[in-house]
């Protein structure tokens, strides 16, 4: 799956150094055929699951200035976006750039209000998150957006001093929800994998009535 990622990289024409922080030789070994590097494998204390993105990404960026490149801007993408493209890498990085922001990342919509979510108890029982809004119409509650899990770009001051990613100077770089879907469990895996299918129907259909095939 990283190889998508990796791919997507590739093809921005964006980047100087592709680059996989790993501490698995199989990975980094997959990695490297698909045109990336892994000039270095992770240490153990940042390989576990509790260390976080900016952690990481700093990491290498504080290595690459020891061994004399400094990386500026810098753009974490993760292993688990099967449909990040090169084209919105490129919005991406021109977000940053015309936003003058610390970090530029993608987001998508919430499909339902999240102002009318529900929780369930151990019994199952329902109770709203904010039960004020049980009578307020959809269509007039404010949209509300995620991070869609793709790619973070960040100038190298922002990463290195430990910024967070989620703060007033971030800018947005929407995603439409079918081309969204991070891979966290099993569940993911299956709706990536209809998404997945879905689009590869949408591009071969387009592209056999371009060749007037149908």
């Amino acid at each position: 799956m990283i190889a998508w990622s990796i791919e997507a990289a590739c093809t921005s024409g964006l980047f100087d150094h592709i680059v996989v922080s790993t501490d698995d030789d199989e990975i980094a070994e997959v990695a490297k055929a698909y045109g990336a590097e892994v000039p270095f494998m992770r240490p153990a204390d940042l390989s576990d699951d509790h260390t976080g993105t900016s952690t990481v990404v700093a990491h290498a960026s504080e290595w690459y200035r020891k061994h004399g490149y400094i990386a500026d801007p810098v753009c974490c993408i993760y292993a688990t976006a099967p449909f990040v493209t090169a084209v919105d890498l490129q919005r991406g990085l021109q977000t940053l750039i015309d936003t003058e922001s610390d970090f530029a990342f993608s987001v998508t919509s919430y499909a339902f209000p999240i102002q009318r979510a529900i929780k369930l108890s151990k019994g199952c029982q329902v109770e709203m998150f904010q039960p004020e809004n049980f009578n307020t119409r959809s269509q007039e509650l404010e949209e509300a957006y995620h991070d869609a899990g793709q790619f973070y770009w960040g100038t190298a001051e922002a990463w290195l001093s430990g910024k967070v990613i989620f703060g007033p100077n971030a800018a947005a770089v929407k995603l439409p929800r079918y081309r969204v879907q991070d891979i966290d469990i099993a569940e993911d895996w299956q709706r990536a994998e209809y998404l997945f299918r879905a689009l590869n129907l949408e591009t071969e259909e387009r592209n056999r009535f371009i060749q007037g095939t149908i």
